[in-house]
């Protein structure tokens, strides 16, 4: 999901309390913050020579075990959002959650479903690839 489809889910479901699920149904604990708003950029070479260039927008979530107390709302959200929008170019990018859990992990934004009194992302893993296979073929032959 990019930046602008987020921002129409917030939009659409006003002051609800913004939740982030796992695909395992478990969830970013309730009372996280969102600390960054980045547009992370990486530029980089494939194992088969290709310069590349990847971006997205990435939503840094902390929490506190003396804040517990904490919730953010959709309209709070998009706020901070919109801010981010007026210094980066991130409105067409896809939109990433990170969260520490035992590791700082990454994940996708695939989908939102709104409850009663909230508004759930899903999130989804992501995946390592390489990204030359036509010049490493299955043995990996060409390929680092």
């Amino acid at each position: 999901m990019n930046v602008a489809e987020f921002k129409s889910h917030l939009s659409a479901h006003p002051n609800k309390v913004v939740r982030f699920v796992f695909d395992d149904g478990e969830a970013i604990p309730a009372h996280y913050h969102v600390t960054e708003v980045g547009h992370v950029k990486k530029d980089f070479i494939d194992c088969g020579g290709t310069v590349r260039s990847i971006s997205a927008c990435l939503l840094q979530t902390w929490t506190h075990e003396d804040d517990k107390e904490h919730r953010l709302d959709s309209t709070k959200l998009l706020s901070i959002i919109s801010l981010a929008e007026t210094k980066f170019p991130i409105s067409d990018l896809e939109v990433e959650v990170e969260y520490e859990g035992r590791v700082i992990s990454q994940f996708l934004v695939l989908s939102a479903e709104p409850t009663a009194d909230a508004i759930a992302f899903e999130l989804g893993d992501k995946h390592t690839d390489c990204l030359a296979k036509e010049k490493c073929g299955i043995d990996g032959s060409g390929c680092c």
